[in-house]
């Protein structure tokens, strides 16, 4: 697993009542490799005889695995088993990823903000171990003090589980960390889990709501935004 020297996180941001931590998801959020997954299973749907049109991206975007292999051999009818097909969207994305993706506009500035005023951060995704490990990799210098994987809790995305095992392990409060998502799904998730949240869509539209904060890009993002969702919470 990935982390970062806990001990340069301020101990003073767990205490008080206003921020403690930041949960950050991955794909289309941070980094932006949506476009990454599509074309992983796009490419090989077409090469297995079921080529895909971008009717079904709205489907599969930010979707756990799980969610993405049912819908896929759902609609296409396809003849592989869930674990292989799996193992072969997973192995394209890799051969794609290779070079490492580009950050999200406003992912670095975000980055940045979080690192200097030591505010606890940590990466929660939908996406296998395998692959968190490899963005982060490619990333190099980060803030994160460790990551969550959607392999590594029983129910990933929209379940609130990754969210929770997150805010758990910094001994947090669920009001008190902000999520920061691009799909509905990771949306879904965070508020599950009783944190505010920040969307900021990629791919899919999300509707402003009650406890949920939308932006156009993670460039309108700021200390005084972070501080504010949870002030509206707590």
């Amino acid at each position: 697993m990935t982390t970062v020297d806990t001990t340069a996180v301020d101990p003073g941001a767990l205490e008080g009542r206003g921020l403690q931590a930041v949960l950050v998801d991955m794909d289309g959020t941070l980094v932006d490799t949506e476009q990454y997954w599509w074309q992983a299973e796009a490419s090989l749907f077409a090469e297995l005889g079921h080529p895909l049109d971008d009717t079904h991206r709205a489907h599969v975007v930010g979707g756990p695995m799980t969610r993405v292999i049912d819908y896929l051999l759902g609609v296409t009818g396809l003849q592989l088993s869930p674990a292989e097909l799996t193992v072969r969207i997973n192995e394209r994305f890799v051969e794609l990823l290779d070079g490492g993706a580009p950050l999200m506009p406003g992912a670095a500035e975000l980055l940045a903000l979080l690192a200097e005023h030591r505010i606890p951060a940590a990466l929660v995704s939908a996406s296998h171990r395998r692959i968190i490990d490899l963005v982060l990799k490619n990333l190099g210098d980060h803030p994160f003090a460790f990551s969550v994987a959607g392999d590594e809790v029983a129910r990933t995305k929209p379940h609130p589980d990754p969210y929770l095992a997150a805010v758990a392990r910094f001994g947090a409060q669920p009001a008190r960390c902000v999520v920061i998502e691009d799909a509905p799904l990771g949306v879904e998730a965070g508020e599950a889990a009783g944190c505010p949240v920040i969307a900021v869509p990629s791919v899919a539209p999300i509707a402003a709501a009650a406890g949920r904060t939308v932006l156009r890009s993670l460039t309108e993002l700021d200390l005084d935004l972070l501080r504010a969702v949870v002030a509206a919470r707590v």
